[in-house]
């Protein structure tokens, strides 16, 4: 049995489109990283949110995917009832506020000014990474080998992004460093946990920055997560 398996396990999502045009309706493009230590995600995390889904649902099949539960779509048709809509979320945001994981988020805004040459996604994907490696130092978690989960979203995507993945970790990052992570491509049939706490968090940092003054309870308990070093928010703004 391998001994260089780190404690901790990354699962990933984004929020918006990569592209640099501007969708009028969301203007920005978001990665966000959720940190778990393996033992309370196993232990724990995992068995809370198939709770959740039993009690709901009666079987932990859903999948939570933010569009579909935002727009009572699939399994989630049963959210088009105001008092299960509403007893839903209390359920989900407690899950929420309990659950024990770190953030790391990049947000893009794009302002239709001058767009980077650069692929969005992999600008986001350099500083999460550069973050990630700071936080698991933070924990004495950064020489062991960090597993980091991607869900699939084409074999050209998957490939440009395990390219520029391999390209960060091999020092070409802030620190110089050849960083010890490893990234999985599961498919979006995955019921996964980790997976699904992330494309949860995604879309509400993004609103957090384009609509600070609409009331956001999603943010406000991430905002709360343990052994954060932030949402580590800093806004890439495309001006001149």
């Amino acid at each position: 049995m391998p001994d260089d398996f780190s404690s901790f396990i990354v699962y990933v999502d984004e929020s918006g489109h990569a592209a640099p045009d501007p969708d009028p309706n969301y203007p920005c493009f978001v990665l966000a990283l959720c940190l778990f230590e393996k033992k309370y995600y196993c232990r724990s995390l995992a068995p809370a949110l198939q709770e959740l889904k039993f009690r709901f649902f009666g079987h932990d099949m859903a999948v939570m995917h933010e569009r579909e539960i935002r727009k009572s779509l699939g399994p989630f048709s049963i959210l088009k009832e105001k008092e299960t809509r509403a007893a839903f979320f209390e359920g989900l945001n407690q899950l929420m506020e309990k659950a024990e994981f770190a953030v790391i988020s990049k947000t893009i805004i794009k302002d239709g000014q001058h767009l980077p040459e650069e692929n969005l996604y992999h600008i986001a994907l350099q500083h999460c990474l550069e973050t990630l490696y700071s936080t698991l130092k933070g924990v004495n978690g950064h020489e062991d080998l960090t597993h980091v989960v991607f869900e699939q979203r084409g074999a050209n995507e998957d490939g440009q992004l395990e390219l520029e993945f391999r390209r960060i970790c091999s020092g070409d990052n802030r620190h110089q460093l050849n960083y010890p992570f490893v990234p999985i491509f599961a498919s979006k049939k995955a019921n996964s946990s980790g997976l699904q706490f992330a494309d949860l968090i995604a879309r509400p940092i993004g609103l957090s920055r384009l609509k600070p003054d609409q009331p956001n309870r999603a943010y406000e308990i991430l905002k709360k997560k343990k052994f954060n070093p932030a949402l580590e928010q800093s806004e890439f703004k495309l001006n001149p």
